[in-house]
This record gives C-alpha cells, sequence and structure tokens, in this order.
C-alpha cells in the first residue's frame, strides 16, 4: 500500500494539472485534518511561491496537526520548534561547538535546517529570538561563526499564534510579520466535520496514516509551471493600485491606516495570485483571483491606529473597503 502511494511522487509534470496536484496533496492532509479546505489551498500557494504562513487560531484547532500532516503529505524533512520565554537564537539557528580533539570550533546546525520548520506559539519567544528568523526567513541562509550556511531548498516557516491569550507573549515585529506571505485565521469546524473527527481521532490506540504524494523536488519544478501563468499588465496595475492604496490611507486624513503595506506586500499579492490561478487550472490571473487572497496577504502587513481600534475597525474591513473602492479595469476582467 504504502509503495503504490509514494509511486504518485513521480508524476511528470507536463502529465498534470494544478487542480489534480492540489486535489492529491488535500486529500491527503483531509486524512488526518477535516475542513479547512481554503487554509490548505492557501498552503499550498505558500508551498508554490516560497511564502511563509502565520496560522492564527483558537487553541485546539488543529493547526500544528495541519502543518506537521503537509509535511507528511510532502515526503519533506520537518523539523518543530516550540517557542517559549527562554528559548534562545542558538536553539533555532544552532552555534559552534568547540572540539578538544582538535581545538577548534565547527557549527551545529540547529532545527531552523530543515524544509518545513513550524514554529508553535511564535509569539512566545522575545524579540532576541524572534530576530534569529529574520536572515533564515528572507535570505534562506544562517550565519554562524563568521560564515554562512544555506537553507535546504525548498525552505518554509509555518508559524502558529493563540489570538486569545495574550499573558506571556511578545507582538511579532513589523519587520518579520512582512516576511509571512500569508497570516490565515482558523476558525472552528462545521459540525459535521467534528463529528467525523470524534470518529476518526477517537481511537485511543490508533490514527490515520499518511504517505507521501508529492516531494520537494516536484515542488521546485511546479514552481517553473506557475510563473507560466499570465498576468495581463491592466491586472499588474490592479495589483498595484490595491497596495498602494493601503499607504493613502496611513497619509491621509482618516488615519485609519498608522502604515501601509510594502513593496514586498505587493510582490506577495502578485506571486499568490498567479500561485491560485494555476491551481484553478487557470491560464492567467484575473482580478477577482486576486481579490480572493487579498486580504490573507495583506491583514498583518498594515497597522490600524490608535482612532480605527476605538471605533471597532479591523484589518479586514479596511481592506474589503479598498477593494470596493478601486475599480476594476475592463481588460483586466478579460484577463487581456
Amino acid at each position: 500500500m504504502r509503495s503504490e502511494r509514494v509511486s504518485h511522487v513521480h508524476v511528470e509534470v507536463g502529465q498534470q494539472s494544478g487542480a489534480q496536484w492540489s486535489s492529491r496533496v488535500a486529500t491527503e492532509i483531509g486524512k488526518a485534518v477535516l475542513g479547512q479546505l481554503t487554509i490548505v489551498e492557501r498552503l499550498q500557494i505558500a508551498l508554490l511561491t516560497g511564502g511563509h504562513v502565520l496560522l492564527e487560531g483558537m487553541p485546539g484547532l488543529a493547526k500544528t496537526l495541519l502543518v506537521k500532516s503537509l509535511s507528511q503529505a510532502l515526503g519533506m524533512q520537518f523539523e518543530r520548534i516550540q517557542f517559549t520565554p527562554d528559548l534562545l537564537p542558538s536553539d533555532i539557528v544552532g552555534t559552534m561547538v568547540y572540539s578538544p580533539g582538535d581545538g577548534r570550533f565547527s557549527p551545529h546546525h540547529g532545527p531552523i535546517f530543515a524544509n518545513l520548520v513550524l514554529a508553535d506559539e511564535i509569539n512566545r519567544a522575545p524579540a532576541k529570538v524572534q530576530s534569529a528568523l529574520l536572515e533564515a526567513m528572507q535570505e534562506r541562509q544562517v550565519t554562524l561563526g563568521g560564515a554562512t550556511y544555506p537553507l535546504p531548498s525548498p525552505f518554509l516557516v509555518m508559524a502558529t499564534q493563540n489570538p486569545v491569550e495574550q499573558e506571556g507573549t511578545y507582538p511579532l515585529p513589523e519587520a518579520q510579520l512582512d516576511r509571512f506571505l500569508f497570516k490565515l485565521l482558523l476558525d472552528y469546524p462545521s459540525e459535521l466535520d467534528e463529528l467525523q473527527m470524534v470518529q476518526r481521532w477517537g481511537s485511543v490506540t490508533s490514527h490515520p496514516e499518511l504517505f507521501a504524494v508529492s516531494s520537494g523536488d516536484e515542488l521546485l519544478r511546479l514552481r517553473q509551471e506557475v510563473d507560466r501563468v499570465h498576468v495581463a499588465e491592466s491586472v499588474q496595475a490592479y495589483v498595484v493600485k490595491l497596495v498602494r492604496a493601503t499607504r493613502a490611507i496611513a497619509a491621509g486624513s482618516q488615519k485609519t491606516l498608522s502604515y501601509g503595506a510594502s513593496p514586498r506586500a505587493c510582490l506577495g499579492l502578485f506571486q499568490a495570485s498567479k500561485a491560485l490561478a494555476w491551481l484553478r487550472d487557470a491560464n492567467y490571473v484575473t482580478p477577482a483571483l486576486v481579490q480572493e487572497v487579498f486580504a490573507d496577504v495583506m491583514r498583518h502587513r498594515v497597522g490600524l491606529s490608535y482612532e480605527a481600534e476605538s471605533r471597532g475597525l479591523t484589518a479586514d474591513g479596511i481592506l474589503r473597503e479598498i477593494l470596493d473602492q478601486t475599480a476594476v479595469p475592463e481588460s483586466a476582467a478579460r484577463g487581456a
């Protein structure tokens, strides 16, 4: 049974569509995590674009299980780091170890040297530890003892945090938040999904077993397919207008945003839209696809002002207003 499933990994890229690959991976993940289909699709987008993901949700929503199941379905090297207030940067990236035999220091790589790294409860570690992730997340490398070591490829950080338990937590720096492609909000499962969860995970002695149905090498090849998705100039201009609208609000008189999205956010929205198009078997990006991922790309990259918070406004609400007020070019709607 295991060899039959693993054999699917060797399917040639040209013989499958984006929807086929997406369904294959999502079906395997679905053995362990029920529902959350949109979240799974967003994780696939992150994999295809090399973007990092921040998962936010209440305790017990299977955030950790979701990331672990994704690594199992892709057959990639997986490491889990439990973030705590006493965590040190060396616990993440590694350190130089002295060897008494030859009197030299040699690098000891930390758990960051993996394809898929789960930063569990990332906001429980102070800024000193968070800074250890900045180089890894952006440059895909780690510096130890004056030497630079590349991280495995593909490399992704998927972090989780709890939105309600704020005691003993540290807000993530804006520079680090901007390095996440998506901030995804997990909600409670439906009644049917929760019932199936009880039936599937209710046994004490046995749990669902997942197999690798894709691979890191296949994922790297699929990224070339995503690059072939056409984006019309009018759609490119639409993406830029949406991002620049967040900065206009921050500089305007209403001041509902204290700062807008960065150019990195613009690139993230562009790439995420292309990956979503490929997963939907579309040859080009439409404004509807851009709108679909807009909030997930932007909600952690804009800052609410004190005035907005006092009025009960949310980042998602302001982003919806931007979508409503930004005109969609007719040529963009046709993908021309």
